[in-house]
């Protein structure tokens, strides 16, 4: 009986030994601890859940959302179609890119749109078609995981790599590794070369010009901050914080009319699992299991927006606590006293009524 027991207890301990040897050894990350934002001391609200419903069934994961001059309303969803919502609320198939990967977008002065795909790099996309403006960088290497961009007066655009090592599909992992893999980058349509501004962010997500075009934020999801990029001035190539200890992981941001900022934010860790965010046995088991993966990520529980003003102070926020409504909002673009919200966890771009009784 004895050998028996020991014979068992030798199986179960080598097992044991097997499975964390297959779970550190295979672990796609390195990661390092992550600290979370302190609890928020801005009240929460139910305004998100009061949304109008745009293209609902019709639209799949809507992530972004602009407007062009005329008033027309583009998004990119997860089949690969631009999508576009004329004045008079009609639906259309516009454009189809082979990519499920589709994520920022912003309208060009030249018409059509600039597209980040998570995949190909830059694109534009225009009546005439989608022409790729960049794979690579000027030093050689590939664009990876093209987040959000912004065109600028001169025609720059200004666009994140949101990682460097972690794809669009597996970008919970950059999360919980923890490390800086994120960049910066500028695209010059005279010399169609894309340079590095700045290296080793953390998870940079959403760009957005001030009014004046003197600076842009850049938004870092995981370390809860904007920080501010200048571009003329005595400052121009420094970096300050624009804000940080954010209620949430900025996603995209765009300029108001007044010259504030929407911010759309993600609940980064679920409720009761925040923990894992302090060990790095946890965090390596986490990984291992994409439904332990999906289990720890908050983002599809809630959604958020704030408006900060351009001294980086909030000075409006809006909730789906419980996402009952409205969940993992991705983006927040005010147009004509709206605000459109684009999502990666609903099939419609919520569109919300802005008055003083939901400030």
């Amino acid at each position: 009986m004895i050998p028996c027991v020991s014979a068992c207890s030798g199986f179960l301990l080598a097992c044991l030994l097997a499975f964390t040897l297959q779970i550190f050894y295979f672990s796609p990350l390195s990661p390092d601890l992550l600290e979370l934002p302190p609890a928020s001391a801005l009240p929460t609200n139910r305004h998100l859940q009061e949304v109008t419903k745009l293209g609902e069934g019709f639209l799949d994961g809507p992530e972004d959302v602009v407007f062009d001059r005329d008033g027309v309303l583009y998004t990119a969803v997860r089949d690969g179609w631009i999508k576009r919502m004329h004045k008079n609320g009609s639906w259309e198939n516009w454009k189809k890119i082979d990519s499920d990967s589709l994520l920022g977008i912003a309208t060009s002065r030249e018409g059509g749109l600039i597209v980040c795909d998570a995949e190909k790099g830059l694109l534009k996309v225009s009546e005439d078609g989608v022409v790729v403006l960049a794979t690579h960088i000027n030093d050689g290497s590939k664009i990876r995981f093209a987040d959000e961009v912004i065109e600028s007066s001169d025609g720059s655009l200004y666009f994140s790599a949101a990682s460097t090592k972690f794809g669009f599909h597996d970008w919970y992992l950059d999360v919980l590794e923890a490390k800086p893999h994120g960049q910066l980058l500028k695209y010059d349509p005279s010399s169609n070369e894309t340079s590095i501004l700045l290296d080793g962010l953390c998870f940079p997500n959403g760009v957005a010009l001030s009014r004046e075009e003197d600076y842009l934020v850049f938004c870092e999801s995981w370390k809860f901050r904007c920080r501010k990029y200048w571009l003329k001035g005595t400052d121009k190539g420094k970096t300050e914080i624009f804000i940080d200890n954010l209620p949430g992981g900025p996603d995209n941001i765009y300029l108001a009319p007044d010259g504030s900022f929407w911010i759309a934010l993600l609940q980064v860790a679920a409720n009761g699992l925040e923990f894992v965010h302090t060990s790095k046995p946890s965090k390596h088991l986490i990984a291992s299991f994409p439904k332990l993966v999906n289990l720890v990520n908050g983002a599809h529980r809630k959604a958020t927006v704030v408006n900060v003003a351009a001294d980086g102070k909030i000075t409006r926020k809006f909730d789906d606590p419980d996402g009952k409504v409205m969940s993992f909002v991705t983006t927040a673009f005010e147009f004509e006293d709206h605000l459109y919200l684009g999502t990666l966890n609903n099939n419609f771009i919520g569109k919300l009524k802005l008055n003083p009784t939901n400030s």
